[in-house]
């Protein structure tokens, strides 16, 4: 890898990172896998860490709010990659696997394409981490 941090590949909203906080705070550690597929599986899920087994070709996009890491899909990653990801917060139910369903909110995806510059710089980075890259 080049020197200096990667290109940011998804943040959080405030609104997230504030939910994402207090649920740390009830659950511990905290880690989101957006997978493919439909309803539910659209969404990013939220789980404890370690509750949710990374497979190797799970694709690290980068870690928000310091210290919580967000994997996706290889096959959902074939399809983004170019996309940069802000995860926000709204009103709803969302699946009851992800650890905010309780709250009567859920998080949500708004997705835009990278700059010509983000892109330039990512097309010059390696690419980003897989699971079988980390000790899962």
């Amino acid at each position: 890898m080049g020197t200096g941090p990667r290109t940011a590949r998804v943040e959080l909203t405030e609104p997230a990172a504030a939910l994402l906080r207090r649920l740390a705070g009830q659950h511990g550690p905290l880690m989101f896998h957006q997978s493919g597929g439909c309803c539910d599986g659209s969404a990013p899920m939220c789980y404890p860490r370690g509750e949710f087994h990374v497979g190797a070709g799970d694709v690290l996009l980068g870690v928000v709010d310091e210290d919580t890491p967000f994997w996706m899909s290889a096959d959902q990653f074939g399809y983004w990659q170019h996309t940069h990801l802000t995860v926000d917060v709204v009103p709803g139910r969302g699946s009851g696997f992800s650890v905010e369903a309780p709250e009567g909110v859920r998080f949500l995806i708004r997705s835009r394409l990278f700059t010509d510059s983000e892109q330039a710089r990512i097309d010059a980075e390696p690419p980003p981490p897989t699971g079988a890259d980390h000790e899962l």
